[in-house]
């Protein structure tokens, strides 16, 4: 079923849980729903990984490294990494963690290609690993009770999707790229309860889940969603307080004014808006509180 069709049906229902699950169910299509449940049934792979992740990616080549080494020090074991038509050094950056296995890189260009992407990523891998999170390059898992994000989705294993919340960092008010990493130059963030907040991305069984309704939520065979609390989720995530006392995704927005006119210049993968507006750079470029949390590099 196309979206516009599976929007105007979804839409009737009232619950917004509901709505959006089977928004992402009607947009998969019923007939393939059936085939998958069928598939699932019948297959017995053992995961190779326990813990991997998704992303669609344009022109992030001076991140990557970074994102990446972060991302494995927390126990991620694998990346499928799909690159929207990037022009800089993404490639380079990427071959010696290609060349060990540790990322499965697929070209991918076009235009709105994020959930085609995840998509793409459930057809190719969704049995290949326990676990598999949906989270963009400007976004860090960090979990904070656990040495390790697998350590702590090991008590979660019941669910089929566990909603971490963000906690959005600003500029710092600096105005231009400085020499360092992400998470060692922008050491300021948001109010905690701030509405930004609210946002999370899921990290999914892929063999419990049909696919992802958008960037944040998944569309579940079977099973609630968990909260990062291990709480059976209830009430859609725009109306739930955030929570970030045992594991968060650090969401670095905007990071320098540079950087944030040099990503409005390349657009969006998501394909929301060919350009990111300016209004977007304010609305995100929070510095409450200085970072007491985030380990410094």
């Amino acid at each position: 079923m196309n979206k516009v069709a599976a929007e105007i049906i979804a839409g009737l229902i009232p619950h917004k849980q509901t709505r959006n699950r089977w928004r992402g169910i009607l947009r998969f299509g019923l007939i393939n729903a059936l085939r998958l449940k069928h598939q699932i049934r019948s297959n017995n792979e053992r995961p190779a990984h326990y813990l991997a992740v998704c992303v669609i990616a344009k022109n992030e080549g001076p991140y990557f490294k970074e994102w990446l080494d972060w991302h494995i020090s927390q126990g991620v074991e694998k990346f499928y990494v799909y690159d929207n038509e990037s022009t800089d050094e993404t490639t380079e950056v990427l071959k010696p963690y290609i060349e060990k296995g540790i990322v499965d890189y697929t070209f991918f260009p076009g235009y709105r290609r994020q959930l085609a992407a995840y998509d793409d990523c459930f057809r190719r891998h969704r049995f290949h690993t326990r676990w598999l999170a949906f989270i963009d390059m400007d976004e860090f898992i960090l979990p904070l009770k656990d040495s390790s994000i697998p350590e702590y989705l090991r008590d979660l294993e019941e669910f089929p999707v566990v909603e971490v919340n963000w906690l959005c960092y600003g500029s710092s008010g600096q105005k231009k790229k400085m020499p360092g990493g992400v998470m060692q130059r922008f050491r300021r963030h948001s109010l905690p309860d701030h509405p930004l907040n609210r946002h999370v991305k899921s990290i999914v069984d892929p063999r419990r889940v049909y696919c992802m309704t958008g960037c944040h939520e998944a569309a579940r065979i079977n099973g609630k969603a968990a909260d990062s609390h291990g709480q059976r989720v209830r009430i859609s995530w725009k109306d739930r307080s955030p929570q970030h006392d045992i594991i968060r995704i650090n969401h670095y927005a905007v990071k320098s004014l540079e950087e944030f006119q040099e990503k409005k210049g390349r657009g969006r993968a998501s394909g929301k808006a060919r350009t990111v507006e300016e209004e977007y750079f304010n609305r995100f470029d929070l510095n409450d509180l200085p970072d007491s949390s985030t380990p410094n590099p």
